[in-house]
């Protein structure tokens, strides 16, 4: 099972959520790590086209997730906690103005 942190700028943007867009985001979460678990176990080679993850223009390292119409979230990886399982250091979560700094 893929490991995270969250960083301090993403607890902020969670807060500004309202509940219905945390769940939607909680959702799509879910599906990220259910691909990155079938990614560790060699079942599966990328993320669902649905989750439309992709780099950042600009920044290297640093990843989104489409979890809504207007709903981004970054991501960068950690250094592994699990050996073998990837770990995911959540930056931003927000509308598309969070890619201006992700």
């Amino acid at each position: 099972m893929p490991t995270y942190d969250l960083e301090n700028r993403f607890r902020r943007d969670w807060a500004r959520l309202d509940k219905n867009q945390q769940k939607i985001f909680r959702e799509a979460r879910d599906r990220l790590l259910d691909d990155l678990k079938e990614m560790e176990a060699g079942r599966r080679s990328r993320f669902r086209r649905g989750l439309g993850v992709k780099g950042v223009k600009g920044y290297s390292g640093v990843f989104e997730m489409r979890w809504g119409p207007d709903g981004r979230a970054t991501f960068s990886w950690g250094e592994e906690k699990r050996p073998g399982q990837r770990h995911i250091m959540w930056r931003r979560c927000g509308d598309h103005e969070i890619l201006k700094d992700p």
